[in-house]
């Protein structure tokens, strides 16, 4: 079993993570969960924060020589906008001068954090609702990504669409078709993705989004929009049908949810199935020379809550931001009059951040499943057991149905 929190607030001094649970010599590299840092911070459209910060991990324990030890892992991610907000956000006596919050912002967290924790002072539920805490996540997704290379599993993502902009030929559909070369890498589409500024694999679609961009932030608004998150390179039989809790499926949709902004996840072809018949709608099963495969990837990799084999496919939906240059109706809880709600420095778009903390969070579960399937206390019997399994795997199918070579 592998677990991690995360602490901090977004303008306190640090955000802070620790890791438990991971099997001991895994290489992880300082520079190796920097780049994906670094990666959750592109995309054009991002607010003034990004500026200030330039999001770099210091690993204070877990790791000698660049290889896990196998006890609790915990890293640190200063903020550096903590010099500005050093009195507003002090652990210690409150400095005087400092104002309250009354004014909740439709969308965030402000009005059910002040009720839920008896707060005065929205501040309080604005700090650790703030999307800065994926910082920490996208770091603590790194380390399991790095274990999951060790078994050929790697994990991709790109945008799909933004304020409703869709490309001409939407390589989603690729993918559930399983139209994919036998070396495919999901790593390969984040290459691809990487080198536009909203992270979309086409570029008169991004040249489409970037005008439109342009046109909302002179209006003052924001925008959302969805993105796709896969996973390729992974075994047969990760995940159960026998409780609901051990599904993948389940573990998948949970870790996505909890991402800031997203309202929707769908597995494979998610919610359009829920439109088809039968008969459209489910991956044919087919025998290949010596090999049984499934013809499509409609399911997006999972049937009843186990991997097939076959890349793992998630969409996400992301809602615009919630704070607007422009805002709109709220109440202000002192005065309890109708008031228009406050700005707070903030993006007008997040899409293409948001595609990359989901790879983090994707990396996550399928790192817990590997390690609740396999174990092991040091990399290398997690491997032989890997190994043992996959090896086997055809054979027993085999000997278990008579099946003739």
């Amino acid at each position: 079993m592998i677990r991690f929190l995360t602490a901090g607030e977004s303008h306190g001094k640090a955000l802070t993570a620790i890791i438990d649970g991971f099997p001991s010599n895994i290489k992880i590299e300082k520079e190796y969960i920097d780049f994906h840092l670094s990666r959750r911070q592109m995309g054009y459209g991002r607010g003034g924060r990004m500026i200030i910060e330039s999001d770099t991990v210091e690993i204070l324990s877990g790791v000698r020589f660049q290889k896990t030890l196998g006890s609790p892992i915990s890293l640190l991610i200063k903020n550096n906008d903590w010099e500005n907000w050093t009195d507003k956000m002090t652990p210690g006596k409150k400095p005087k001068g400092i104002d309250k919050i009354t004014i909740p912002r439709p969308g965030h967290a402000d009005l059910v954090g002040v009720a839920k924790y008896n707060f005065n002072d929205i501040r309080n539920s604005i700090e650790r609702s703030s999307a800065r805490e994926t910082a920490a996540r996208v770091a603590v997704g790194s380390v399991a990504r790095a274990f999951l290379q060790y078994f050929g599993i790697t994990i991709g993502s790109f945008v799909e669409s933004i304020g409703n902009i869709y490309p001409n030929n939407n390589y989603l559909t690729k993918l559930l078709n399983n139209d994919l070369p036998n070396n495919f890498s999901a790593w390969q589409i984040s290459e691809n993705a990487d080198e536009s500024s909203v992270r979309v694999l086409e570029n008169k679609q991004e040249e489409k989004i970037i005008r439109k961009i342009k046109s909302i932030k002179k209006k003052g608004d924001t925008l959302g929009g969805t993105f796709a998150t896969v996973a390729s390179g992974l075994p047969i039989g990760l995940g159960s049908f026998v409780q609901y809790d051990k599904r993948l499926d389940t573990e998948i949709a949970a870790a996505i949810m909890s991402i800031n902004a997203v309202k929707g996840v769908e597995i494979g072809t998610g919610f359009t199935s829920a439109e088809s018949i039968g008969s459209e709608s489910h991956d044919r099963i087919i025998k290949k020379g010596n090999s049984i495969i499934r013809k499509s990837n409609r399911a997006g990799g999972i049937e009843g809550g186990i991997s097939t084999g076959l890349p793992i496919i998630v969409r996400g939906a992301m809602k615009p931001i919630a704070t607007l240059m422009s805002p709109i109706e709220t109440v202000d809880l002192t005065t309890m009059k109708n008031v228009l709600a406050r700005r707070e420095r903030s993006d007008f778009v997040a899409v293409p951040a948001c595609a990359v903390i989901s790879e983090s969070m994707l990396a996550w579960v399928l790192a817990a499943f590997m390690l609740d399937k396999f174990g092991g206390d040091s990399l290398e019997e997690t491997k032989d057991n890997y190994n043992s399994y996959t090896n086997k795997l055809n054979n027993r199918i085999r000997r278990n149905f008579n099946i003739n070579r």
